[in-house]
Protein backbone atom coordinates (compact mmCIF):
# COMPACT_ATOMS: atom_id res chain seq x y z
CA UNK A 1 0.00 0.00 0.00
CA UNK A 2 2.78 2.42 0.93
CA UNK A 3 4.75 1.61 -2.25
CA UNK A 4 1.68 2.11 -4.42
CA UNK A 5 0.94 5.44 -2.76
CA UNK A 6 4.57 6.52 -3.19
CA UNK A 7 4.48 5.54 -6.87
CA UNK A 8 1.32 7.58 -7.45
CA UNK A 9 2.73 10.57 -5.55
CA UNK A 10 5.94 10.42 -7.56
CA UNK A 11 4.13 10.31 -10.89
CA UNK A 12 1.67 13.04 -9.88
CA UNK A 13 4.46 15.36 -8.74
CA UNK A 14 6.43 14.92 -11.97
CA UNK A 15 3.34 15.46 -14.14
CA UNK A 16 2.30 18.53 -12.13
CA UNK A 17 5.76 20.13 -12.34
CA UNK A 18 6.05 19.45 -16.06
CA UNK A 19 2.58 20.79 -16.88
CA UNK A 20 2.93 23.83 -14.63
CA UNK A 21 6.36 24.79 -15.98
CA UNK A 22 5.11 24.44 -19.56
CA UNK A 23 2.06 26.61 -18.82
CA UNK A 24 4.12 29.31 -17.08
CA UNK A 25 6.61 29.46 -19.97
CA UNK A 26 3.74 29.67 -22.48
CA UNK A 27 2.01 32.49 -20.59
CA UNK A 28 5.24 34.45 -20.10
CA UNK A 29 6.01 34.28 -23.83
CA UNK A 30 2.49 35.37 -24.75
CA UNK A 31 2.76 38.21 -22.25
CA UNK A 32 6.12 39.35 -23.63
CA UNK A 33 4.92 39.64 -27.23
CA UNK A 34 1.38 40.81 -26.50
CA UNK A 35 2.69 43.63 -24.31
CA UNK A 36 4.46 45.03 -27.37
CA UNK A 37 1.19 45.52 -29.23
CA UNK A 38 0.05 49.12 -29.21
CA UNK A 39 -3.52 48.44 -28.15
CA UNK A 40 -4.91 51.11 -25.80
CA UNK A 41 -5.95 49.71 -22.46
CA UNK A 42 -4.73 46.18 -23.16
CA UNK A 43 -1.08 47.20 -23.40
CA UNK A 44 -1.25 49.15 -20.14
CA UNK A 45 -2.85 46.20 -18.37
CA UNK A 46 -0.26 43.74 -19.71
CA UNK A 47 2.62 46.01 -18.73
CA UNK A 48 1.24 46.14 -15.21
CA UNK A 49 1.63 42.37 -14.90
CA UNK A 50 4.99 41.25 -13.51
CA UNK A 51 6.37 38.02 -14.99
CA UNK A 52 9.96 38.56 -13.88
CA UNK A 53 9.62 35.59 -11.52
CA UNK A 54 8.63 33.14 -14.27
CA UNK A 55 12.13 32.15 -15.39
CA UNK A 56 13.38 31.52 -11.87
CA UNK A 57 10.31 29.48 -10.93
CA UNK A 58 10.56 27.34 -14.07
CA UNK A 59 14.24 26.63 -13.38
CA UNK A 60 13.35 25.50 -9.85
CA UNK A 61 10.50 23.34 -11.13
CA UNK A 62 12.68 21.69 -13.76
CA UNK A 63 15.35 20.91 -11.14
CA UNK A 64 12.77 19.23 -8.92
CA UNK A 65 11.29 17.43 -11.91
CA UNK A 66 14.73 16.14 -12.93
CA UNK A 67 15.57 14.85 -9.45
CA UNK A 68 12.30 12.99 -8.98
CA UNK A 69 12.27 11.95 -12.63
CA UNK A 70 15.62 10.23 -12.09
CA UNK A 71 14.08 8.17 -9.29
CA UNK A 72 11.14 7.34 -11.56
CA UNK A 73 13.62 6.25 -14.21
CA UNK A 74 15.26 3.79 -11.82
CA UNK A 75 11.88 2.30 -10.92
CA UNK A 76 10.72 1.89 -14.52
CA UNK A 77 14.06 1.01 -16.10
CA UNK A 78 14.22 3.88 -18.60
CA UNK A 79 17.78 4.96 -17.77
CA UNK A 80 20.32 4.26 -20.48
CA UNK A 81 22.70 1.47 -19.53
CA UNK A 82 25.58 -0.25 -21.35
CA UNK A 83 25.05 -3.93 -20.50
CA UNK A 84 26.36 -5.69 -23.62
CA UNK A 85 29.32 -7.21 -21.81
CA UNK A 86 27.36 -8.04 -18.65
CA UNK A 87 24.67 -9.87 -20.61
CA UNK A 88 27.31 -12.11 -22.24
CA UNK A 89 28.43 -13.46 -18.87
CA UNK A 90 27.19 -16.67 -17.31
CA UNK A 91 23.97 -16.19 -15.38
CA UNK A 92 25.45 -16.50 -11.83
CA UNK A 93 28.24 -14.03 -12.64
CA UNK A 94 25.83 -11.73 -14.45
CA UNK A 95 23.56 -11.62 -11.40
CA UNK A 96 26.48 -10.59 -9.22
CA UNK A 97 27.50 -7.77 -11.55
CA UNK A 98 23.91 -6.51 -11.84
CA UNK A 99 23.45 -6.57 -8.08
CA UNK A 100 26.78 -4.81 -7.58
CA UNK A 101 25.70 -2.08 -9.99
CA UNK A 102 22.38 -1.58 -8.20
CA UNK A 103 23.99 -1.43 -4.77
CA UNK A 104 26.67 0.95 -6.07
CA UNK A 105 23.91 3.22 -7.36
CA UNK A 106 22.17 3.05 -3.99
CA UNK A 107 25.41 3.90 -2.19
CA UNK A 108 26.18 6.85 -4.44
CA UNK A 109 22.69 8.37 -4.26
CA UNK A 110 22.58 7.72 -0.52
CA UNK A 111 25.82 9.66 -0.03
CA UNK A 112 24.48 12.52 -2.19
CA UNK A 113 21.25 12.55 -0.16
CA UNK A 114 23.17 12.67 3.14
CA UNK A 115 25.50 15.45 1.98
CA UNK A 116 22.56 17.33 0.48
CA UNK A 117 20.59 17.08 3.72
CA UNK A 118 23.56 18.43 5.67
CA UNK A 119 23.90 21.32 3.21
CA UNK A 120 20.19 22.16 3.37
CA UNK A 121 20.22 22.00 7.16
CA UNK A 122 23.13 24.42 7.38
CA UNK A 123 21.76 26.68 4.64
CA UNK A 124 18.73 27.83 6.61
CA UNK A 125 16.60 24.78 7.39
CA UNK A 126 17.98 24.64 10.96
CA UNK A 127 16.97 28.25 11.56
CA UNK A 128 13.52 27.67 10.03
CA UNK A 129 12.78 24.59 12.15
CA UNK A 130 13.83 26.36 15.33
CA UNK A 131 11.49 29.20 14.40
CA UNK A 132 8.60 26.77 13.88
CA UNK A 133 9.28 25.24 17.28
CA UNK A 134 9.38 28.70 18.84
CA UNK A 135 12.97 28.39 20.00
CA UNK A 136 15.72 30.98 19.82
CA UNK A 137 17.96 30.44 16.80
CA UNK A 138 20.88 32.33 18.31
CA UNK A 139 23.80 32.65 15.88
CA UNK A 140 22.38 30.07 13.46
CA UNK A 141 22.18 31.76 10.03
CA UNK A 142 18.77 32.35 8.49
CA UNK A 143 20.11 31.50 5.04
CA UNK A 144 19.88 33.35 1.72
CA UNK A 145 16.83 33.76 -0.49
CA UNK A 146 16.31 33.48 -4.24
CA UNK A 147 16.74 36.73 -6.25
CA UNK A 148 13.26 37.07 -7.81
CA UNK A 149 10.85 35.01 -5.72
CA UNK A 150 12.75 35.67 -2.48
CA UNK A 151 12.14 32.11 -1.33
CA UNK A 152 14.53 30.56 1.20
CA UNK A 153 17.13 28.69 -0.82
CA UNK A 154 17.05 25.73 1.55
CA UNK A 155 13.54 24.94 0.28
CA UNK A 156 14.79 24.98 -3.31
CA UNK A 157 17.86 22.88 -2.50
CA UNK A 158 15.70 20.33 -0.67
CA UNK A 159 15.26 18.69 -4.07
CA UNK A 160 18.77 17.23 -3.63
CA UNK A 161 18.26 15.19 -0.44
CA UNK A 162 14.63 14.32 -1.25
CA UNK A 163 15.21 13.32 -4.87
CA UNK A 164 18.48 11.50 -4.21
CA UNK A 165 17.00 9.77 -1.16
CA UNK A 166 14.06 8.54 -3.24
CA UNK A 167 16.47 7.43 -5.94
CA UNK A 168 18.49 5.48 -3.34
CA UNK A 169 15.27 3.81 -2.18
CA UNK A 170 14.40 2.88 -5.77
CA UNK A 171 17.82 1.29 -6.30
CA UNK A 172 17.33 -0.79 -3.16
CA UNK A 173 13.80 -1.67 -4.25
CA UNK A 174 14.98 -2.86 -7.67
CA UNK A 175 17.85 -4.80 -6.05
CA UNK A 176 15.43 -6.51 -3.64
CA UNK A 177 13.09 -7.50 -6.47
CA UNK A 178 16.04 -8.73 -8.53
CA UNK A 179 17.35 -10.93 -5.71
CA UNK A 180 13.96 -12.47 -5.02
CA UNK A 181 12.53 -12.57 -8.53
CA UNK A 182 15.46 -12.29 -10.91
CA UNK A 183 13.70 -9.55 -12.90
CA UNK A 184 14.79 -6.03 -13.69
CA UNK A 185 12.43 -3.20 -14.68
CA UNK A 186 12.38 -2.87 -18.44
CA UNK A 187 10.88 -0.12 -20.53
CA UNK A 188 9.48 -1.17 -23.88
CA UNK A 189 9.29 1.88 -26.14
CA UNK A 190 7.09 0.00 -28.62
CA UNK A 191 4.37 -0.69 -26.04
CA UNK A 192 1.71 1.94 -25.44
CA UNK A 193 0.22 1.76 -21.98
CA UNK A 194 -3.54 1.48 -22.00
CA UNK A 195 -3.84 -0.55 -25.19
CA UNK A 196 -5.10 -4.09 -24.76
CA UNK A 197 -2.43 -6.66 -25.40
CA UNK A 198 -3.38 -9.44 -27.80
CA UNK A 199 -2.44 -12.92 -26.64
CA UNK A 200 -0.32 -14.91 -29.15
CA UNK A 201 -2.30 -17.58 -30.96
CA UNK A 202 -5.66 -15.91 -30.40
CA UNK A 203 -8.08 -15.12 -33.18
CA UNK A 204 -7.29 -11.40 -32.87
CA UNK A 205 -3.55 -12.06 -33.23
CA UNK A 206 -4.12 -14.28 -36.27
CA UNK A 207 -6.32 -11.61 -37.86
CA UNK A 208 -3.75 -8.91 -37.17
CA UNK A 209 -1.01 -11.05 -38.67
CA UNK A 210 -3.11 -11.71 -41.74
CA UNK A 211 -3.73 -7.99 -42.23
CA UNK A 212 -0.01 -7.23 -42.01
CA UNK A 213 0.95 -9.78 -44.70
CA UNK A 214 1.37 -8.51 -48.29
CA UNK A 215 -1.98 -8.72 -50.00
CA UNK A 216 -3.72 -9.09 -46.68
CA UNK A 217 -7.17 -7.84 -45.86
CA UNK A 218 -6.76 -4.46 -44.11
CA UNK A 219 -9.60 -3.46 -41.87
CA UNK A 220 -10.84 -7.04 -41.54
CA UNK A 221 -13.18 -6.74 -44.55
CA UNK A 222 -14.36 -9.99 -46.05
Amino acid sequence: MFIRLLDRLEETLIAFLMASATLIIFLSIIHRYAAGLRIPGLQDWLLSLDFSWAQELCIIMFVWMAKFGAAYGVRTGIHVGVDVLVNRLDDPLRRKFVLFGLLAGALFTGVVAALGANFVWANGAHHAFLGVLGRDAGDIPEGPTTPDLEWPTWIVYSAIPLGSGLMCFRFLQVAWNFVHGGELPHHDASRIEGLDEVAPGSAEADAAGEDRRPGGNPGGQR
